[in-house]
């Protein structure tokens, strides 16, 4: 008698490797020639870069290719236990010409720190700069001379043994692809709708809400999805103990203005490790506080939100983020309401930081060029 197991399946309706090969998108513009602009995350260039980890023998060499598919073990670490991580920066087109990476050391950092959270191999900081550097530099024609469009680098760190072992990978890819983008929401500072969140929890505490994890993303789909049926753009994290505080909006910080023009104090929620330490939000605050502003990080109350909103002490209020800039919030949809942020259109303290952003990202900003890092294409690269 034959055992389960020794009974050979029947493979006779595969008809070759092909048949498991995954649809690949192919590099293309951002505008095609009828004037279609892609969406974001969808225009993307040709070049990409690679580096791989190893128990045995750490860190390899960098190496620049053209954009290809990837060969990978069914049973990648990475595919079941969501061991990776991910980083989103820009490069910008200068008032001379060149491509400049904007802050490539602070993502560096931060993808050194969720590695470290998701018992990864931290990428060196020189690997890192370079990666970005060079694809950004070798795709450098891809991004038209227009301030209102980037090329957004993204590098991916991602666990690739083969082993279904439940413990960490003892090997790993980092790479690095690229897009060409507008802005994420829009070109202008159009006010954004968002909804608060008061059913489902982005990040508890203890958790890996601090970290650019691939895991902390797909579960916000859900509540993304039905604040777009509700008319939102966007839906608004509250904190996961007393589902009251807010915290961020799905993939971008929040900020709140108190009071009007140069008076005006801007306050934003505090780093709790249940939010994402943001590149932007961090520049924000220096460059608010360069124009004079008094920058708080404290907790808002979702009520007091919306209380000071309706009599006025809150004037504006405003996301930011890598892919979002610095976009005005117009109206919060809540479970018991909605109301308008101002007059609900984009207010002048908005409009100054994302001015003063912009700037920023073009290296106009003074001393706070130590923030811009123009584009080298390695001595060895050449474009695919």
């Amino acid at each position: 008698m034959r055992r389960r197991h020794d009974v050979k399946p029947d493979i006779s309706t595969v008809t070759g490797a092909e048949a498991f090969v995954l649809p690949m998108a192919q590099p293309r513009p951002l505008t095609d020639a009828a004037g279609v602009r892609a969406s974001f995350g969808e225009a993307f260039t040709s070049t990409m870069a690679v580096a791989t980890w190893d128990e045995f023998g750490g860190w390899s060499g960098l190496s620049f290719s053209e954009r290809r598919p990837l060969m990978i073990d069914p049973a990648m670490v990475s595919l079941h236990y969501g061991q990776a991580v991910f980083e989103g920066l820009k490069a910008h087109r200068q008032s001379d010409g060149q491509l400049a990476l904007f802050r490539p050391d602070a993502h560096a950092a931060r993808m050194r720190q969720s590695a470290r959270r998701l018992s990864m191999p931290e990428p060196p900081v020189d690997l890192f700069i370079s990666a970005v550097s060079g694809v950004a530099a070798i795709d450098s024609e891809w991004l038209p001379a227009d301030e209102s469009v980037s090329l957004y680098l993204r590098p991916v760190l991602l666990a690739t043994e083969p082993s279904l072992a439940l413990r960490p990978s003892r090997s790993y890819l980092f790479m690095v692809i690229a897009f060409v983008t507008g802005g994420y929401f829009h070109d202008d500072p159009t006010p954004i709708t968002v909804k608060v969140e008061s059913t489902l929890v982005r990040a508890a505490p203890g958790g890996t809400g601090a970290a650019k994890y691939a895991g902390n993303y797909a579960p916000t789909y859900l509540a993304q999805i039905a604040a777009g049926r509700d008319g939102c753009d966007q839906d608004v994290w509250q904190d996961a103990i007393e589902r009251r505080q807010d915290e961020q909006l799905g993939g971008m910080n929040i900020f709140f203005v108190h009071g009007t023009a140069g008076s005006a104090t801007i306050s934003t929620p505090p780093l709790s490790g249940t939010i994402l330490p943001g590149i932007t939000r961090d520049a924000l605050i220096e460059l608010a506080r360069g124009l004079g502003h008094e920058v708080i990080e404290q907790p808002m109350d979702v009520s007091r939100w919306r209380e000071e909103s309706v009599s006025g002490s809150i004037t504006e209020t405003f996301a930011c983020g890598t892919a979002a800039a610095v976009t005005p919030v117009g109206t919060v949809v809540a479970s018991d309401g909605t109301w308008s942020i101002g007059d609900g259109r984009p207010g002048p303290v908005t409009l100054t930081l994302r001015s003063e952003l912009r700037k920023a990202w073009l290296g106009l900003a003074g001393d706070r060029d130590r923030w811009i890092h123009v584009a080298r294409a390695p001595a060895t690269a050449s474009r695919p």
